[in-house]
């Protein structure tokens, strides 16, 4: 009976969801972020990515040839994972810092729970092992977070080249291994491998489908002031700009920085601006003002704030980096964030199939009947609620297949919160599948956060909660405001 009444409502994909209440009429000036955010990459990019770090582990660091032997596998990691780079585990840790049971892997091979609760004395993983701010493995931590949508060919070697190890009885140090793979991954950017890959062949590796030229024209027609600060090269960026906006992409934005640096863009006083000319080259002049038509290089938000005086509450930044985008602009310098999450798009068609609301409805019945009923002590209501607790178990496993076999939906463990959604809630005022997603909407449109009943509240909302009182973004009831 409640599955057809939450099918007639689906979430709408495109919509644009809020954390914090955000207003677009206050908002003048608009800044991106370029990888993730302006331009979106198709799936060979990550296959690149993997290939050419794997190479560089067997050319570079001496590792076996027989690592090529493993391929790309774009269904095996997810984003938001923690790596713990002594032990070589991968794992999925909820926002109360406990691991998800069921998806910690060494290699390509679960461990068994009894296993992680042995290691780590139950399933929690104390303050002082997590990553440091921006998500890395640094001093006494010893996990490290992988927040970047680049990560998740880093994360498919780091669990291959383990596995060959282990699968050959290789006695190794987890710690070189993580180092070593790392290092490789980040000389794919370095040393130009991807960038060449792709201005090579721009049609195979950039999706033109984004509507990337449709949002920045509807933008500059309502008068908006954008800026675009990223780390990709000068060259690469051009190319990819002209591919998806047009020849004329510079014409849009008032400032164009590139190779910033991020996140030392936003805490580093010291590094000035460079001027880079038509040939890419970097010239000396001091620069004392931001020309629109100009690309600069390097620099420092606490220059930009000085040359341009965009400060605040009116400045909007969108980019697909919780950490190295988002956190200091929000924490730091009071600049409204908004998230460019790809993922969300595909974990909202899911949560929209009817085997995707059939299952939650019968996994969420199935709690309340264990929490309702647990007061019975009898032998047969106790054994009636083992089999209840073991059917919920098997529930659980299935929800989680529906997103990802290994590790499941970005945003949740079983019941919590992710660790990523937990700092997503923080960092972004506003976050979204794509930019797209904002012709959905005004640009006088203001952003509601719903109002969530707190567990002490759901007593008294629970009614009202059931019969839709309080409005999510359904699909049939999209804001059409073209």
């Amino acid at each position: 009976e409640l599955v057809p009444s939450i099918m007639s409502n689906m979430l709408n994909p495109d919509a644009i969801f809020s954390n914090n209440e955000m207003s677009l009429s206050d908002i003048e000036i608009y800044g991106f972020d370029y990888d993730y955010t302006l331009v979106f990459y198709s799936k060979h990019l990550h296959t690149l990515i993997f290939n050419a770090a794997r190479d560089l582990l067997i050319n570079e660091h001496r590792y076996p040839a027989e690592i090529r032997k493993y391929d790309y596998d774009p269904n095996f990691a997810i984003r938001g994972l923690h790596y713990d780079v002594h032990r070589a585990l991968l794992m999925k840790i909820d926002a109360f810092h406990y691991i998800q049971l069921g998806t910690v892997y060494r290699g390509l091979s679960v461990v068994p729970d009894e296993e992680v609760i042995a290691m780590y004395d139950g399933s929690h993983v104390p303050l002082e092992q997590m990553s440091d701010f921006y998500g890395k493995s640094s001093q006494g931590n010893t996990m490290k977070q992988f927040m970047d949508i680049f990560s998740l060919p880093e994360m498919t070697l780091l669990s291959c080249v383990n596995e060959y190890f282990l699968k050959n009885n290789i006695d190794y140090e987890p710690v070189h291994l993580y180092k070593d793979v790392k290092d490789s991954i980040r000389d794919v950017h370095i040393k130009g491998i991807m960038y060449r890959a792709i201005e090579a062949d721009i049609e195979k590796y950039i999706c033109y489908a984004e509507q990337t030229r449709a949002v920045l024209a509807k933008l500059a027609d309502h008068g908006k002031k954008m800026f675009l600060i990223t780390n990709s090269p000068s060259s690469f960026v051009d190319k990819g700009m002209k591919f998806i906006v047009g020849k004329d992409w510079r014409d849009l934005f008032d400032v164009v920085i590139v190779q910033a640096e991020k996140p030392n863009f936003f805490n580093d006083k010291r590094r000035p601006f460079r001027k880079v000319n038509e040939r890419g080259v970097l010239l000396w002049d001091k620069i004392h003002k931001l020309q629109k038509g100009q690309i600069y290089k390097q620099g420092n938000l606490y220059e930009f704030l000085k040359l341009t005086g965009w400060r605040g509450s009116k400045v909007l930044y969108f980019g697909d980096h919780i950490y190295s985008d988002l956190a200091d602009l929000t924490l730091k310098h009071g600049w409204r964030t908004g998230a460019i999450i790809p993922e969300l798009r595909s974990e909202i068609k899911i949560m929209n199939t009817e085997k995707y609301i059939q299952t939650m409805t019968w996994l969420q019945t199935l709690t309340g009947l264990l929490e309702h009923m647990q007061v019975h002590r009898d032998p047969d209501s106790q054994m009636i609620l083992e089999e209840w607790k073991k059917e919920r178990k098997e529930m659980r496993e299935m929800n989680r297949n529906f997103f990802n076999a290994q590790f499941g939906s970005l945003f949740r463990t079983d019941e919590n919160p992710t660790y990523f959604l937990r700092r997503l809630s923080r960092f972004a005022d506003i976050y979204m599948a794509s930019l797209s997603c904002l012709l959905n909407y005004e640009l006088d449109y203001t952003f509601y956060p719903r109002r969530t009943p707190l567990q002490h509240e759901l007593p008294g909302w629970s009614d009202q909660l059931c019969t839709g009182t309080f409005r999510i973004p359904f699909l049939q009831e999209t804001v059409q405001m073209k």
